[in-house]
């Protein structure tokens, strides 16, 4: 036993040694973490839809939900069916400034939680009362919907409910990402794709999903395109830029996280002088000096925007809101070139790199470099006034209307 045991600790100890030579104190203490964790961690893991939602939706039988239309002169009815909201979420605001907008032209809407965690309603209730200004109903999925003209699946674990309930409604999927792609090759991402395959409805946040879904996956579809919020984003006067800002998601591969941050990597040995400000989640430790920001306000974030030339935001599925906001600063925007981002933003002043670290960072640095930056942010700026929420709202209302009404 000893004799078997004694390789494996030499292993181990030069190992370690490496690891302590190359990173520090730093490198092992990750690492330690990293394995208690494994240990700690439930083998099972929870999943964002309970299994018996999946195994009650039969999709071998054709949808029966009844479709009541709704009269003329008589207000248009929705459940949302979400998940609970997170403050500060990119998919909920959104889906809160459609609410919002259809609220009103005369819409009553209702909020009906999915939550197979089975967290606190009150709380989520209070976040989306108070962060996102909704003051019409909330309920839980799981008491009895009531009828209405539809009934909204807001992403694709919300689906499922959506397909079983017994209330009356026409299904509509608000869809803002291609969801398989959360996910690797898996099962969850199979029972992603089969929520485009229930016939419902799709109101895709952008043209590349709508195409893409009516394509691939028969659906119709109709789109919005994004709004900015020119009242928080805006150029702000006599604003100093010596900076770069990076949306710096740790935990959504979609968001290329490692990818960007090699790129910044690279850059800041180029120029060690430019800022780099780095916000949306909290980083920590990386090779670089750079700001932390972590999560912002939108008035935090644009006054960040004014600091910074240009900013990264990678998009490996749907692009964010991001570019948009970056661009009413004045901030340029670098984002992966990609089909997808290119139909979706269409705006001459987003400059496009090839996903590689080199590759992106020689953009980054072109922008900080051009002479004529201060005519580039200005004319930038003006690009997004025209996309505002209010064009994205009356787009869902009208979709919503041809739909559903009589």
């Amino acid at each position: 036993m000893i004799s078997q045991a004694a390789p494996q600790i030499a292993r181990r100890f030069r190992q370690v040694r490496k690891i302590w030579r190359s990173e520090g104190q730093r490198g092992i203490s990750d690492r330690a973490r990293t394995v208690l964790a494994s240990w700690i961690k439930p083998k099972a893991e929870m999943w964002p839809v309970r299994p018996e939602d999946v195994i009650a939706a039969d999709l071998t039988r054709p949808l029966h939900a009844s479709s009541g239309r709704a009269k003329p002169g008589e207000p248009i009815v929705i459940n949302w069916v979400m998940l609970p909201a997170a403050a500060g979420s990119g998919g909920h605001t959104t889906i809160f400034r459609i609410i919002g907008h259809l609220e009103k032209n005369g819409y009553v809407n209702r909020v009906y939680f999915y939550d197979p965690y089975r967290g606190d309603h009150q709380y989520y209730e209070g976040i989306i009362r108070h962060y996102y200004g909704f003051a019409g109903p909330v309920a839980n999925v799981d008491d009895t919907m009531e009828d209405a003209h539809a009934v909204v699946a807001t992403s694709w674990p919300t689906a499922y409910p959506v397909f079983n309930a017994a209330c009356m409604g026409k299904r509509f999927y608000f869809v803002q990402d291609f969801e398989p792609h959360f996910h690797a090759v898996s099962a969850a991402s199979i029972l992603a794709e089969n929520t485009y395959r229930m016939g419902f409805h799709a109101i895709t946040a952008g043209r590349w999903l709508a195409e893409k879904l009516h394509t691939e996956f028969g659906m119709a579809a109709d789109y919005f395109e994004f709004g900015c919020d020119t009242s928080r984003y805006c150029r702000l006067p006599d604003s100093k830029r010596k900076g770069i800002a990076y949306y710096a998601r740790s935990g959504a591969p979609r968001r290329g996280f490692e990818l960007g941050i090699m790129a910044l990597e690279i850059l800041a040995k180029r120029r060690p002088e430019i800022e780099l400000h780095l916000y949306g989640d909290k980083i920590g430790h990386l090779p670089f000096e750079f700001i932390d920001h972590g999560l912002v306000t939108p008035d935090q974030l644009n006054t960040v925007y004014n600091r910074c030339f240009a900013g990264l935001s990678l998009s490996l599925t749907n692009v964010s809101l991001v570019p948009h906001e970056m661009l009413a600063a004045g901030c340029i925007p670098v984002v992966n070139d990609a089909n997808h981002n290119r139909i979706v933003l269409d705006n001459p002043f987003v400059r496009y790199a090839p996903p590689t670290p080199h590759a992106l960072a020689m953009e980054l640095e072109a922008l900080v470099t051009d002479p004529g930056f201060e005519s580039l942010s200005e004319t930038a700026a003006t690009s997004v006034r025209s996309a505002t929420w209010d064009a994205a709202g009356a787009s869902v209302d009208a979709a919503f209307r041809k739909a559903v009404q009589a």
